[in-house]
């Protein structure tokens, strides 16, 4: 088991009587409140230091609020060390004065999302108002979290380009389809993303994209092999997903795959990836 210091990259936390979040109509085994009492129960033993909260895509007109909430909780809780919330970057008029509310809020909000998995038309992410937002978060020290699925690679390789000064994040590998063991043509999309220097990636939300309940950790090592060779050690970060993940895994389970998978690293390129990594690029100031 990991005995490195952790920084989870990637925590959702809610409830559904606090806010709305119609997705979780769809996943009905966790449609209930998973708050910062129940992470910290289902990893008690393991080395958390820090976590980075990202935002649960509640409604637009949530989003600010959603973002105040996990500020209030962070104030009373010095282990949420990070906040990537929701931003509208396609609201090309309102986006600034939204940014700018954001940042007042708290130092400890890094980053925003804008989930694009759920966009069906293409070339979402690449009208002019969208790339102009997402071009703007270097003004306000945001990063940008990229959660989308396989298919819409090609797109998002056009927007990091396009954004060369914005630093991105990718969730979970891009999704790639593990289930039917596909690893084409994700492979080629992932090495060119990662000849994009301002990109890193995290190993995170990949058991929910394997069968959730006969997934091995076979499945999971061409595609964690591939993220490492690609992205190289320096642009990697842990990330557990919670409470998603628990659909088809438990917290200490995904830790321990993660860890056997990469066995093979040197001590200086696992501290990296269960922490250094997360700490640089969500420019992390809290302990």
């Amino acid at each position: 088991m990991v005995t490195f210091p952790i920084i989870d990259a990637h925590v959702h936390l809610w409830n559904p009587a606090r806010f709305r979040m119609p997705w979780l109509e769809e996943v009905p085994a966790i449609k209930r409140p998973y708050e910062l009492d129940q992470y910290l129960a289902q990893t008690a033993g393991l080395p958390i230091e820090g976590i980075i909260y990202i935002e649960v895509d509640v409604p637009a007109e949530d989003a600010l609020r959603e973002a105040q909430w996990i500020v209030d909780c962070a104030q009373h809780d010095a282990r949420i060390q990070g906040i990537v919330a929701a931003a509208a970057i396609e609201e090309r008029e309102r986006l600034r004065p939204y940014l700018e509310s954001l940042v007042a809020l708290d130092p400890r909000i890094k980053g925003v999302r804008r989930n694009l998995q759920g966009e069906t038309a293409p070339g979402f992410c690449l009208q002019p108002a969208f790339v102009e937002g997402v071009q703007m978060l270097p003004e306000y020290d945001l990063s940008f979290d990229l959660c989308l699925t396989h298919t819409q690679m090609p797109d998002v390789i056009q927007l990091v380009r396009l954004c060369p000064e914005t630093r991105f994040i990718l969730d979970h590998l891009g999704k790639p389809d593990i289930r039917d063991h596909m690893l084409d043509p994700w492979r080629d999309h992932i090495r060119e993303l990662a000849s994009c220097p301002n990109v890193m990636c995290k190993l995170s939300g990949m058991v929910t994209e394997a069968d959730h309940q006969q997934w091995v950790p076979e499945d999971l090592a061409p595609y964690i092999a591939h993220i490492l060779d690609t992205f190289g050690e320096d642009r990697v970060l842990f990330g557990s997903d919670w409470p998603v993940m628990l659909l088809a895994t438990s917290y200490p389970r995904w830790v321990q795959v993660l860890d056997d998978l990469t066995a093979h690293l040197t001590p200086a390129a696992k501290r990296k990836l269960w922490s250094e990594n997360a700490r640089r690029w969500y420019r992390l100031r809290f302990q």
